[in-house]
């Protein structure tokens, strides 16, 4: 595919709009073109004194209707190539953010967030330059220049073909220039979205720099980087910034040209004084042709850069695919098997070690799964792997006796409830963020999620309850209080099967208490997998597994394992003093 083809379609779609906006557009250019020949007129009568003052009222209207006229079609062109213009840049936006949407989550592991931003923003409005005013001067270099030229060998073919010799030399420095101008505009666009994202990480992360103050020195960081986007932008001003002087150098020549043998030819009466003004009208009005010339190439070779840019995201396919055979699952009963799972993260450089190894466990529906192991083990990994956020390496996940990969993906994730182990909440209120996607909730159902999630005295105590503001990414909460809304979340959709991960990791044991008490009394009416460094989260689970590199080191019961005394006995000894400490 090529870059432009990201735009044709929207060139189709408002093909009408487009023509008569170009038509508009010649329009205006003829009526502009008419006014020297009014002028013309004026200067002959003037200096024959052979005009009245009825006809130069005449010609001043005919002036002003001129005028009117244009106002009348520039604002049609306006509306319609410019209006275009800003369809193309919605279409786009709109096809860039549904395509990352598409996306596995394994690309927003490379991808940064600043580039994307500035892909959705700045690229975007560089194609829409392109594509609004750039057609524009390219339209006017074409028409009005070849009309003026007309115009210009009407009154005088001779003067005309001297007025024309610097245009070869304009043709042959576009094109030298344009050669260079579009890698600099890429390595530009670079920068900015190096910029873009440098000034995001440092915001979101303020409160981290301030604590350490560190001001001064990411302050330099992002100096560091805004002077690299300088410097290029410098490189680039050296190929862009000749073309504007050029132009006027070159319309220059051609002015001296017509004031000296234009000026001899009037003096010798091979033509009229009035021929004389509107040959140098039309010499001003070709002035604008010649500078959209460098115009229009400065405007393509940057939309050029940006829709290459937009292409190499648009051109990402997701490794997450749906097979062709897919079923369509509308509810399942919530079994899971995982049978000899492998997994390893894709790297750059050459294969990684696996994270999960031979995962081999049986869940049936409604039994509760605990997972546990030290940090690294594999436990956020494997929870990935159910909702297909990432694939299998190696063996298969059934769900209800078929294959994950052979379900469709919607299908698949419309049985999953997910809480993850970092909550992420939307600059929204706390209902928004508890009924995120859906589009109407019972208050019941949302007031029995609340309470299930520990939330209850919380909301009491914000003066807007349920309509407080939680801020972005809920800055005005707590760790806890964001975990507790995300699993209010989670509890509020009913879905087979509730993934949680680390659920009870940033709150006080009485509030933990109070969630495993919620997520005991959800047995047997959902498939429950929860993965915890805290035991008490999974001690009533009917089968828990214990992983260290990603292997299974121990499985069973709570009884069992503390039995075996291996790490599950171990750390649970140890939680349980740490909680009687905590009573005291």
């Amino acid at each position: 595919m090529k870059s432009v083809d990201l735009i044709k379609p929207y060139f189709v779609e408002n093909y009408l709009k487009i023509i008569l906006g170009l038509l508009s557009l010649i329009v205006v250019d003829l009526l502009q073109l008419l006014i020297p020949r009014v002028i013309k007129r004026v200067v002959d009568g003037l200096t024959a004194f052979q005009i009245t003052t009825g006809e130069l009222l005449r010609y001043a209207l005919v002036i002003g209707f001129i005028a009117l006229m244009m106002g009348v079609f520039r604002y049609v062109w306006r509306r319609c190539l410019l209006g275009t213009s800003r369809r193309v840049e919605e279409g786009l936006r709109n096809t860039l953010f549904s395509h990352i949407q598409t996306l596995s989550t394994s690309y927003f592991d490379r991808a940064k967030t600043g580039d994307l931003m500035a892909h959705a923003t700045n690229d975007i409005q560089q194609v829409r330059m392109a594509a609004g005013m750039g057609l524009v001067a390219f339209n006017d270099a074409v028409v009005m220049g070849a009309a003026a030229i007309g115009f210009m060998l009407y009154i005088n073919v001779r003067l005309t073909l001297f007025v024309l010799i610097p245009m070869p030399l304009i043709v042959i420095g576009t094109r030298f220039f344009s050669r260079k101008m579009h890698r600099r505009y890429q390595d530009v666009q670079a920068a900015f979205s190096d910029v873009t994202e440098a000034a995001r990480e440092r915001f979101s992360g303020i409160r981290v720099i301030k604590a350490y103050n560190l001001e001064e020195n990411e302050s330099g960081r992002v100096e560091e980087l805004s002077r690299d986007y300088i410097r290029r932008n410098l490189r680039l001003i050296k190929i862009t910034g000749p073309f504007a002087p050029m132009m006027m150098l070159f319309s220059n020549i051609s002015l001296a040209i017509v004031l000296f043998l234009g000026g001899r030819e009037t003096i010798t009466f091979n033509i009229t004084p009035g021929d004389f003004v509107a040959f140098i009208s039309y010499l001003g009005l070709l002035t604008w042709p010649m500078m959209a010339m460098g115009w229009v190439t400065n405007l393509i070779q940057r939309g050029r850069a940006s829709l290459d840019r937009l292409k190499s995201i648009l051109r990402n396919r997701p490794e997450i695919v749906e097979s062709k055979k897919a079923a369509s699952v509308e509810r399942s009963k919530g079994g899971l098997v995982f049978q000899e799972i492998s997994f390893a993260y894709p790297s750059s450089n050459g294969p990684s070690p696996s994270v999960i190894v031979d995962i081999d466990v049986s869940l049936e529906a409604g039994k509760v799964l605990g997972i546990i192991g030290p940090p690294g083990s594999g436990k956020t990994t494997l929870l990935n792997l159910i909702p297909r956020l990432y694939d299998v390496g190696k063996g298969r996940i059934l769900l209800d006796g078929r294959d994950i990969r052979e379900i469709r993906l919607r299908d698949l994730r419309a049985q999953i409830a997910f809480v993850p182990q970092e909550p992420f909440l939307f600059a929204r209120t706390i209902r928004e963020n508890i009924a995120f996607g859906l589009q109407s909730v019972d208050e019941i159902d949302l007031s029995r999620a609340v309470e299930n999630a520990a939330l209850r005295d919380t909301i009491k105590g914000f003066s807007h309850g349920l309509d407080t503001l939680v801020g972005e990414r809920g800055v005005m909460l707590s760790g806890g209080q964001k975990q507790r809304i995300a699993l209010a979340r989670g509890l509020l959709v009913d879905r087979p099967i509730l993934i949680l991960d680390d659920p009870i990791s940033q709150v006080d044991f009485e509030t933990g208490a109070m969630i495993v008490n919620t997520l005991r009394s959800l047995t047997g009416s959902r498939t429950l997998i929860i993965a915890s460094h805290r035991l008490s989260a999974v001690r009533f689970a009917d089968h828990i597994i214990t992983l260290e590199h990603g292997r299974i080191v121990e499985s069973g019961v709570h009884q069992a394992l503390m039995e075996k005394g291996g790490y599950y006995a171990t750390t649970h000894r140890l939680q349980e003093i740490e909680e009687g400490m905590d009573v005291f």
